[in-house]
């Protein structure tokens, strides 16, 4: 099984989408804390929801239970704690969630996470994908950037 991650900054509107049709995303999970704020544009929510059916017959589920805390990721984005900090509070903070419970492995298939960061490099998503194979998930994980 396949799963991707994306961020939406840093791409238009047709390349985000054309990369989710491209690889036949039928379930983008959200992964932000945040999914409503008016500077995430064509990534907002609502229309996010309907752009993703409409374009790509995909269907949109927001899981916060696999986003950091409002403060966890204030820390980091105010330089109060490094990456390795951050990676290490949010992977006890999943873990402490259980968030390997939240769906089963199939579940992921033919889904992507998204979060806001271009790169996967420094963004949660990457760790959540990456702690569920250390579930026992087993998924080939591919970063649409």
């Amino acid at each position: 099984m396949e799963i991707f991650t994306i961020g939406f900054t840093q791409k238009g509107a047709k390349n985000f989408f054309g990369m989710l049709k491209d690889e036949k995303i039928k379930k983008l999970y959200d992964v932000r804390i945040h999914n409503a704020s008016q500077l995430a544009g064509f990534a907002k929510k609502n229309d996010l929801e309907f752009f993703l059916k409409e374009i790509c017959d995909a269907d949109y589920f927001h899981f916060p239970e696999l986003a950091p805390t409002k403060e966890l990721f204030n820390e980091y984005k105010k330089g109060e704690i490094i990456w390795e900090g951050y990676s290490d509070k949010f992977l006890n903070l999943i873990s402490q969630r259980n968030v390997e419970r939240i769906l089963k492995p199939e579940d992921y298939d033919e889904s992507c996470l998204l979060c806001s960061e271009h790169e996967p490099h420094f963004c949660h998503r990457r760790l959540v994908a990456e702690y569920l194979n250390e579930k026992g998930f087993n998924l080939k994980i591919k970063h649409l950037y």
